[in-house]
């Protein structure tokens, strides 16, 4: 499935003036997994081409039709009758058949899990990750509610932490502390709370119950739904695609995935949504100017040819890519540069501080920027995730081909539409009630004082029908009877990206709190990786939890689980309990 979204892609794609294209992918008949690496020649003809890291390819034939022979170690040999502008999707068959049904489980198992060596990050580089940069993450402790009663974070919609930890998962290899952000685990995710009315921004929920890992205290959930704005109608984009080329780039999980990943969106572009490319390695170079959406065989031909070699001037290349978004912006458009590396700029202004202010001054513009990181060794998790935060944009991690179709095709609208920015979240505490309370995740996005009276700006994005979701946990008062009073008020703020007025939207919790076992499953889920959040992190504050009670906790709550994200997820925990044996 993952395979042919990408290869529906390559339809964007005809026939160039004077020149016969043939272009298809190629996936094992059994596994149905794509095959790298297959010889595709032109037979009576010496065209040759090999299938790339993602099973595709694209091969000029002189004549229409044509015979085209597959070959590949391990598959028996295929000739396929071709004609012009045909774009294929072809299947290999291995040599050695399996007869025993539990050897061809273990086969199949063991090609979904990795056994090409180019597919996603599964088994590929050495497994090395000291040379990965993250920003230290220290944990939210309980805050005394009669001292401080208002707790106040950014909104968050990045999601990269999540796809991060499974590639770690997957590897077999210890996750880092500080790649573990609770918040972008739990965010991951899809809720099915109400879209709010029509004529409204956003909606707000609120559930209190009992704490399924600390039986003395009691769990709030706070969830953020935004409006969800039809395809057709949401603003006209401006992007510019800046595309690190650099020397580190050359894996293919890092220049090849992302080129796989850039196809995927540009056959989501509409007519009135224009495409820039700009790619950098020892000099940015602008490899398509401001293109519309409807030439796609345009803006897929510069993404193809892109190679990686050189340095990286980051600096140089974030200048030139919001200058171009500049000169081609959009009033009321998606102005937005789209940045998309492992992270490791080397010349130029390279630390995180200097990138930070270069990214703050850029901002001032209305151009807002999306953060795709890519690759393992390398990384650097903290650049990427600092820059997003600075930039009014959002971040996430490709770690395989099916995280680039969840990206820019399953949630096209939530991760490059801007509903609301500035987005804050402000709960009052009722200190009669809450002795205690402590906000689980968002530690980079708390703010430190109370600015509940003030019109400042800063918070975060939401977008197209995104739903943000955050957890705290409560130790209530002791003694105390329990009335209409509420436990706490929130205060949702927000802008609209159009719109400098300050908006807001409230609720009040009440105070009589539920048992977990009745509560929604959204609201169960998000419990359950909350707390793998905290197993992963060896959190002082998980109590009795640990990875069974997440799998039970996730178990009773997959509720319609559509894309199958959810049952993953139980796979991830299963994959946490064996390396902790």
């Amino acid at each position: 499935m993952r395979l042919f979204l990408l290869w529906l892609t390559l339809s964007c794609g005809g026939v160039q003036a004077q020149t016969l294209w043939v272009s298809g992918a190629i996936e094992d008949s059994i596994t149905h997994q794509p095959v790298s690496g297959v010889s595709v020649s032109v037979i009576s003809d010496t065209t040759k081409a090999v299938t790339n890291a993602f099973g595709l390819f694209k091969i000029v034939i002189s004549g229409s039709p044509a015979q085209l022979l597959l070959t590949q170690n391990g598959y028996q040999p295929k000739q396929v009758t071709v004609k012009a502008n045909d774009r294929l999707l072809i299947t290999l068959s291995p040599i050695r058949k399996q007869t025993d049904g539990i050897a061809a489980a273990k086969a199949s198992a063991r090609a979904r899990q990795g056994a090409n060596p180019n597919y996603g990050n599964v088994g590929m580089g050495i497994h090395t990750f000291y040379n990965e940069t993250y920003g230290a993450t220290y944990e939210n402790s309980f805050t005394r509610a009669a001292a401080h009663p208002v707790s106040a974070f950014a909104v968050d919609v990045d999601r990269a932490a999540y796809s991060n930890i499974r590639r770690f998962l997957r590897l077999k290899e210890p996750v880092p502390v500080d790649a573990v952000r609770i918040e972008e685990m739990v965010n991951y995710f899809h809720y099915s709370y109400p879209l709010p009315p029509k004529d409204s921004i956003m909606a707000l929920y609120s559930h209190y119950t009992s704490c399924p890992w600390e039986p003395a205290h009691h769990l709030l959930q706070i969830a953020l739904r935004a409006q969800a704005l039809e395809t057709d109608s949401l603003p006209p984009g401006n992007l510019v695609f800046l595309i690190d080329a650099s020397g580190s780039m050359g894996a293919p999980n890092k220049l090849p995935l992302l080129q796989a990943a850039f196809r995927i969106l540009v056959n989501n572009l509409r007519p009135a949504d224009k495409v820039a490319i700009v790619a950098y390695a020892g000099a940015p170079g602008v490899m398509l100017p401001a293109t519309t959406g409807d030439q796609k065989e345009k803006i897929l031909n510069a993404i193809d040819n892109l190679s990686a070699g050189g340095a990286t001037a980051g600096e140089a290349a974030i200048k030139m890519a919001y200058d171009i978004a500049l000169e081609n912006y959009i009033p009321g458009g998606n102005n937005r540069v789209i940045l998309a590396t492992d992270g490791d700029f080397n010349v130029g202004l390279t630390s995180d501080a200097e990138m930070e202010e270069l990214i703050l001054q850029k901002k001032e513009s209305g151009v807002l920027l999306t953060c795709l990181g890519v690759g393992m060794k390398n990384y650097k998790d903290s650049k990427l995730q600092s820059l997003s935060s600075k930039g009014n944009g959002n971040f996430a991690y490709i770690d395989d081909l099916e995280e680039a179709t969840k990206i820019f095709a399953r949630e096209f609208g939530s991760t490059l539409f801007t509903i609301a920015r500035d987005v804050r979240t402000i709960v009052q505490f009722n200190p009669e009630l809450v002795k205690s309370y402590r906000l689980i995740g968002y530690e980079n996005r708390v703010f430190e004082k109370d600015t509940s009276g003030e019109d400042t700006p800063g918070g975060g994005i939401i977008g197209s029908g995104h739903c943000s979701v955050a957890l705290y946990e409560i130790v209530p008062q002791t003694g105390k009877t329990i009335t209409d009073t509420s436990l706490a008020a929130v205060t949702i703020r927000y802008r609209t990206p159009a719109d400098t007025s300050l908006r807001t939207l409230q609720r009040p919790v009440p105070a009589l709190p539920g048992a977990f076992e009745e509560a929604p499953d959204d609201y169960r889920f998000a419990a359950a990786v909350s707390l793998l959040g905290m197993v992963l992190r060896n959190s002082a504050y998980r109590g009795c939890g640990n990875t069974d009670m997440v799998l039970q906790l996730a178990r009773n709550a997959l509720g319609r689980d559509r894309e199958g994200y959810r049952h993953e997820f139980l796979k991830m925990v299963k994959m946490v309990k064996k390396m902790q044996r």
